[in-house]
């Protein structure tokens, strides 16, 4: 999946699913990792970082 298409679905995740978002995804990549999906896998944790970004850095 190209970078475009991930960083897209990762700010509709964002807007769907506020900061949930990231838990969201690691626990589809979980699932994939689960059923043997390594594609899948992979695809969530690229949306797993991009919604990182997307969410800016962490302040105290």
């Amino acid at each position: 999946m190209e970078e475009t298409v991930i960083t897209e679905y990762a700010r509709q995740l964002m807007e769907a699913h506020g900061q949930s978002a990231i838990a969201e995804a690691a626990q589809r990549a979980v699932a994939c990792e689960h059923a043997q999906d390594k594609e899948g896998a992979e695809t969530w944790r690229k949306v797993e970082a991009a919604l990182q970004i997307l969410r800016g850095p962490r302040t105290s």
